[in-house]
């Protein structure tokens, strides 16, 4: 079995300066997948916040690319890179077809699906059930290694069910990675296959970060991230002080201008997501893309505007914005269009706030 270190590795502070992009992890950070929402339309709208934050699809399974429209499933914009495949299986030769599929399409890596507590991807007997099965997921990494050139990643939890033993995830990984995985995303919760919504699978099962630690202080060789609950900056380098990467789920979704900072905090990289970028100038870039996507694939602005509802949370008339953006009845005007009523029903809140900040200084 792949085996664990004798001492555990330094662990740098956040403090301390970062390295250039090209010195760092590819999964320094990245946006967690998520079901129903990172398709390929939000996906280009995240890469518009942040040039190196690593994307990922929402989770395709092997049967839907190999009996069905896979052009439907893999189709993305050039922009989207780096962006990884997450694919839900367990069939070994399945999996690498299904890989192969996701390479020849662009995809920078494929990431397998060990997370999942849903009774509907149980019965398709993959996602987190799959921890219970270390030797199975091992021989459907290396069928897919065996397959392809981009590396093959795993996303998993902490446990299952009640399974709450550090030695129960250690063990699964270092089988997995006799079978060459170098790259383990760790969900830090148990999941808990009875009982609990998806939803309450990341919400119930308490967070229990030290254990990625300690799997990263155990396999420093690994590449480790840390996924779940993270929802600031502070956060994000607080975990990065202990392992590789840290990827970012709903808090990417539900506020995504977070991410305009991640480029020059957690990348070094101030040019490539300027302080100048402003959220006027992403909805001016999603509107010129929901025009080219509606000439090209006859996609409605509506299946696109759903993913940047977020985009001005916490700033004045945020709430009138998604009206505008989510009232059905505009359907029909084109986005440009519908971006001008959206801006301009700002207007009055912001006006207002305005006038009370120049209040208060007089």
């Amino acid at each position: 079995m792949f085996t664990a270190a004798v001492s555990s590795p330094v662990a740098c502070c956040p403090s301390e300066p970062i390295a250039a992009v090209g010195t760092l992890s590819p999964w320094r950070v990245s946006v967690a997948p998520m079901l129903d929402w990172t398709d390929r339309h939000c996906r280009f709208f995240h890469r518009l916040l942040s040039r190196h934050t690593r994307l990922y699809t929402e989770m395709v399974t092997t049967g839907a690319l190999l009996h069905g429209d896979v052009a439907r499933h893999l189709r993305f914009h050039e922009s989207e890179h780096p962006v990884a495949l997450q694919l839900g299986g367990s069939e070994p030769a399945d999996l690498a077809q299904a890989a192969r599929l996701g390479e020849q399409w662009g995809y920078d890596e494929i990431n397998l699906n060990c997370g999942c507590p849903s009774e509907r991807v149980q019965r398709g007997a993959f996602g987190a059930c799959l921890m219970a099965e270390p030797q199975l997921v091992a021989d459907g990494v290396k069928a897919m290694l065996d397959t392809v050139n981009v590396p093959v990643t795993v996303k998993h939890r902490i446990g299952i069910d009640k399974q709450e033993s550090y030695g129960f995830m250690r063990d699964f990984v270092g089988t997995v990675a006799d079978a060459g995985c170098r790259v383990f995303i760790v969900h830090a919760r148990n999941a808990w296959l009875k009982g609990l919504s998806p939803k309450e699978n990341r919400e119930v099962p308490p967070l229990r970060y030290e254990l990625a630690h300690r799997l990263k202080a155990d396999f420093p060789q690994l590449t480790v991230v840390v996924n779940g609950g993270l929802t600031h900056s502070a956060a994000l380098a607080e975990q990065l002080a202990q392992v590789d990467g840290v990827m970012v789920g709903r808090e990417a979704y539900h506020n995504p201008w977070i991410m305009a900072g991640w480029d020059a905090q957690f990348w070094a990289d101030a040019a490539s997501t300027p302080a100048s970028l402003t959220r006027e100038d992403v909805e001016a870039a999603m509107v010129d893309y929901m025009a080219r996507e509606a000439a090209a694939h006859g996609t409605p602005w509506s299946h696109i505007a759903r993913h940047m509802l977020g985009l001005r949370n916490g700033t004045p008339g945020a709430r009138r914005w998604r009206q505008v953006w989510s009232d059905h009845r505009l359907k029909a005007l084109p986005a440009h269009e519908v971006m001008a009523l959206a801006r301009a029903a700002c207007q009055p809140a912001q006006a207002l706030t305005e006038g009370a900040l120049a209040a208060s200084a007089a």
